[in-house]
């Protein structure tokens, strides 16, 4: 199984502190936030490589970073070849540019880089085991109608089968989340290039990179419209997640982290 953090985006609504620094790096407790994904990463058996995907601008911020750990699993940073907000990828851009990179047959883990949370992850890869060859999604209860319209909604049944997605709706019919944590099992990975020739516009050109910048751009980007998408194709299932989740969107959540997170 590979692991793959998300880590590629801007963060605008997290300037100025996040104009020259990339948001996982942020601290919280004395330690950038990305270094929590990675202690519960290392702690699971089956992966053998962590994958970390920036962009250009931040890829030396995390040579330096890199440079400064002890893991004992492989680290593998690439670089999405975007240098600013308006050419990112997207999450679901950013998988499928390090599917096809790194030339992925594997089982693959998706985690965003500022995903902040309590639980380790063995239980969550335990029912993911139990459901393959199923997609997985990690969802948490937020408890707040209101603020339900900032995410991803999930709906499960008794299964714990995915039985309705909305990305930021108007009008959540459910308090449960998506997390942008995702188990996508090696006979699914073909349909994130699927998904993204049918659902983002085409590609500007470009010469001077081998791949468009643009690819995974557009209302299409977060991995919720692409979550939405996918249940119509497969089967889906949901892991709720308990104790304390921190999505370090704004700088509201970061304070919060940095005076609660434990």
């Amino acid at each position: 199984m590979k692991a793959l953090i998300l880590a590629a985006g801007y963060a605008t609504r997290l300037y100025p502190l996040t104009k020259e620094y990339p948001k996982p790096l942020l601290i919280v407790k004395e330690r950038p936030i990305v270094n929590y994904i990675l202690d519960k990463l290392e702690r699971i058996n089956e992966i053998d490589e962590i994958i970390l995907v920036t962009n250009s601008k931040f890829i030396s911020r995390f040579k330096d970073w890199a440079g400064g750990l002890k893991v004992k699993k492989r680290l593998t940073l690439v670089d999405d070849l975007t240098k600013e907000h308006s050419d990112r990828r997207g999450a679901v851009g950013d998988t499928s540019f390090v599917i096809d990179e790194k030339n992925i047959r594997d089982d693959l883990l998706v985690i965003g880089g500022d995903n902040l949370f309590d639980s380790d992850l063995e239980e969550f890869i335990s029912f993911a085991h139990i459901n393959k060859p199923h997609p997985v999604i990690g969802a948490y209860d937020i408890q707040d109608i209101k603020e339900a319209k900032r995410y991803g909604v999930v709906r499960l049944d008794e299964k714990k089968q995915l039985v309705d997605f909305e990305e930021k709706p108007p009008v959540p019919k459910s308090t449960l989340v998506a997390m942008c944590l995702y188990y996508f099992p090696k006979e699914s990975l073909g349909l994130v290039k699927e998904y993204l020739n049918e659902k983002v516009d085409k590609p500007r050109p470009s010469s001077k990179y081998s791949k468009p910048l643009n690819e995974g751009r557009g209302k299409n980007d977060a991995t919720g419209f692409y979550i939405g998408w996918l249940r119509k194709k497969v089967d889906i299932y949901g892991f709720v997640f308990t104790g304390r989740w921190y999505d370090i969107g704004n700088h509201k959540f970061y304070n919060e982290a940095k005076e609660e997170f434990k």
